[in-house]
Formats: structure tokens, C-alpha cells, sequence
């Protein structure tokens, strides 16, 4: 299964690109009712590291661990070595449109569990990555474009 999204957020590349490597970033742009609780990673996300949180769906905890990979100045790569999916990458790129003006461009692939219970929870995780997304783009434009 293949997915994309892309927005535009009135913020410089570097600003965008700064944002989107902290590992804070990822609470502060996951829409309620989902909570996210990240046990471990650094601040600032590179190459190689590692992210381990949970995401709380309502009473379900789904464990996650995620590895940055193919970090450049204009994207990276978050994998799931760990969690609901037998395959997750989610590439994040960032292109600038002008000087104050960037693109965020979101693809994932995804293949969903072999196990039923684990396949069902990515199914409906899936079928709601529309509502995510768009939530992601409109907190990261309020958080960036609002200094």
C-alpha cells in the first residue's frame, strides 16, 4: 500500500527541515485523541538513530521503533523495525518553494501484519492517514507560521 501527502507551510527549508528532525516534533503534530509517548531517542534525530514510543489509541497501546535512515538536508526516512505494520517507511521531504515557502511532501509504504489482530489495528490505521496528515499539515503551519 503506498500513500502521499504534501503541504505547503510559509517557513524557510532549514526551519521546516529543524522542525521536523527534533523528536518532540512528533507529539506535538499526532492529532487527539491519539497520545504519544516516546520512551526513547535523542532531541535531534540523524542518521542511524533510533525512535521507541507508544501511541495510545484510545485504551490500545500499539509499541513502536522507528530507525532514521537516508538523512539528507531536504529529507529522511523513518522505518519501522518494530510495530503494527510487516513494513513501514515513511519518507519526509522538504522543498523550497522561495525563500519563506516549503514544501512538505509525505510518502509511506505500508504493509499491513500477517497476524489478524495487528493486521486489522493497520488497516484502520491506515484508512485514517488522510485525517492524520491533513492534521499535520495544519499544526505544523500553526506552530511555524505563527512566530
Amino acid at each position: 500500500m503506498k500513500y502521499h501527502h504534501h503541504f505547503i507551510v510559509k517557513a524557510p527549508l532549514a526551519e521546516v527541515a529543524a522542525f521536523h528532525s527534533r523528536s518532540a516534533s512528533m507529539g506535538a503534530i499526532t492529532p487527539p485523541p491519539v497520545i504519544v509517548r516516546v520512551h526513547r531517542a535523542p532531541p535531534l534525530l540523524g542518521e542511524g538513530d533510533e525512535m521507541a514510543f507508544t501511541m495510545w489509541l484510545g485504551p490500545l497501546p500499539i509499541h513502536w521503533l522507528a530507525r532514521i535512515e537516508q538523512v539528507t538536508p531536504i529529507s529522511f526516512v523513518d522505518r519501522q523495525v518494530q510495530g503494527p505494520f510487516t513494513k513501514w517507511v515513511h519518507r519526509h521531504t522538504f522543498m523550497p518553494i522561495d525563500d519563506t515557502t516549503t514544501a512538505v511532501i509525505d510518502d509511506v509504504e505500508g504493509i499491513p501484519s500477517d497476524q489478524w489482530f495487528w493486521r486489522l489495528v493497520g488497516l484502520g490505521m491506515w484508512v485514517n492517514l488522510p485525517v492524520l496528515f491533513a492534521y499535520r499539515g495544519w499544526q505544523t503551519r500553526r506552530l511555524l507560521e505563527n512566530k
